[in-house]
């Protein structure tokens, strides 16, 4: 017999990594009954870490050996990747008992990912109930709140006392997915109110919910953007989000772990985005390397013009290059502080932009605020080369030369790495996919002109 494991003790790294090699060990044993025994004081987040670290064939015998109950939970933890696969291993009961057990949101998020042909099979052996409240999420478009809504959640009609209210509230959890908030309806199913389990309790008795209820409910509607309304419980600090149709009645819940989980995922494709490797469909280690490749020629196109129009410039500059060949050593090192900065400075103005940290600041204070950063960057590198220049070539003038172009770059792509992410979002476009290859653009291109402007200047050569 496997000794339990000291999880309370351990990091999620640890666990997961001795729970993925005592699993693999077992089940190459044969030890079904250890291995079974090992995954019980195991928390469903974890197992469903260390079936993924298992190689593919193991993957099915772990999960086989979960009773029902854990092996539903665990299975909505697994990845996307691991869900489909073993879906595919399944036979119909088993399919049966994991998705009919699985939430409404849940499914239906996973009937996203699935083949269709998986998916019409799957849809088949629901029973009527489950197969109506899957098809209602699906019928909203991707990436909204009607899609991720939960219909599993308590509604009260306003009429009812507190006591009554306690009363349906005992008998309808056991089967919601949401019963922290109970949320109040008029005949119509229209939205009027909201009360907290809390407060619920705390309440009198004789008191009608019109009395006790919050008016002032947060809300979101069935086609309001996932990220926004997950914006709004992170916002109002909600625990669950009520979702109405047009006509304000209640159709579901969006519970705080959705809102998680859609802001991983935005934060992350804004990441991608940014690195013009955003996959469309499923996470970038998933896709396969011809559309990584596909994605990623248009970014590397634009850098390869932007060289070329650089390679263009430093041509109309050959003589004082062959006059002081020590100017083209600094080349690299200009073009590279001022990516740097430029990428610096547009990070933190397009994540500001998705996070709404910028919507009580204008623009052109933040503008003029990393251009005041570029130009404190700049001195202080522009510095630093002077008495670099001078230590190793004893050439002050170039170092000069090379210092005060330090300071015009950084001043210039602080400026545009901030700058253009507004315009773009002012002109409808995804910051973080146009701003990086065109502040490459700007930022090299003038940082070599430049450069070798000062030079010409300063070192009199005509």
């Amino acid at each position: 017999m496997t000794p339990p494991l000291a999880i309370e003790s351990r990091s999620h790294t640890e666990l997961r990594d001795i729970v993925t090699e005592q699993l693999r060990l077992l089940i190459d044993q044969r030890n079904l009954e250890g291995a079974k025994a090992l995954l019980v004081p195991v928390r469903a987040v974890d197992v469903a870490d260390a079936i993924e670290g298992l190689p593919r064939a193991m993957q099915l015998v772990a999960f086989r050996l979960l009773p029902r109950a854990k092996a539903v939970e665990v299975y909505e933890y697994c990845s996307t990747e691991v869900q489909e696969a073993l879906i595919q291993e399944f036979q119909d009961q088993e399919i049966l008992d994991i998705v009919d057990s699985m939430a409404p949101d849940d499914r239906a998020g996973l009937f996203d990912e699935l083949p269709p042909q998986v998916v019409r099979r799957i849809l088949a052996q629901l029973t009527p109930e489950e197969r109506a409240a899957t098809s209602q999420l699906l019928g909203y478009q991707p990436e909204t709140a009607g899609r991720l809504m939960t219909p599993e959640y308590i509604s009260l009609g306003e009429e009812l006392t507190v006591a009554e209210a306690g009363d349906q509230v005992r008998s309808l959890a056991r089967d919601r997915e949401v019963s922290y908030y109970i949320y109040v309806t008029d005949r119509q199913q229209t939205l009027t109110g909201v009360i907290s389990l809390r407060d619920l309790l705390l309440a009198e008795p004789t008191q009608p919910l019109q009395q006790v209820m919050n008016r002032e409910v947060i809300y979101a509607q069935t086609d309001t953007d996932q990220e926004a309304a997950a914006q709004l419980i992170q916002r109002y600090d909600l625990a669950a989000l009520p979702i109405v149709d047009r006509e304000r009645t209640l159709v579901g819940v969006m519970t705080v772990d959705d809102a998680m989980d859609v802001l991983q995922i935005e934060a992350t494709e804004d990441i991608y985005t940014m690195g013009a490797v955003r996959s469309e469909g499923k996470s970038y280690f998933q896709s396969n390397l011809l559309s990584v490749t596909r994605k990623r020629i248009p970014w590397l196109s634009v850098l390869l013009l932007t060289n070329t129009l650089t390679i263009f410039v430093m041509s109309n500059f050959e003589e004082i290059l062959d006059e002081v060949v020590a100017l083209a050593f600094f080349t690299p090192l200009l073009i590279d502080t001022g990516g740097n900065v430029g990428a610096q400075s547009s990070t933190v103005v397009i994540r500001a932009l998705s996070t709404d940290e910028l919507k009580h600041r204008k623009p052109l204070w933040v503008i003029l605020r990393e251009s005041i950063a570029g130009g404190m960057l700049g001195i202080l590198l522009g510095i630093a080369v002077i008495v670099l220049a001078y230590l190793l070539m004893g050439q002050v003038q170039v170092g000069v030369t090379v210092g005060i172009s330090l300071l015009c770059i950084a001043i210039i792509a602080a400026t545009t790495g901030a700058g253009l992410p507004f315009l773009f979002n002012a002109m409808g476009f995804d910051p973080a996919l146009m701003s990086a290859p065109f502040i490459t653009t700007v930022v090299d291109i003038l940082g070599i002109l430049i450069y070798l402007s000062i030079a010409t200047v300063l070192l009199g050569i005509s």
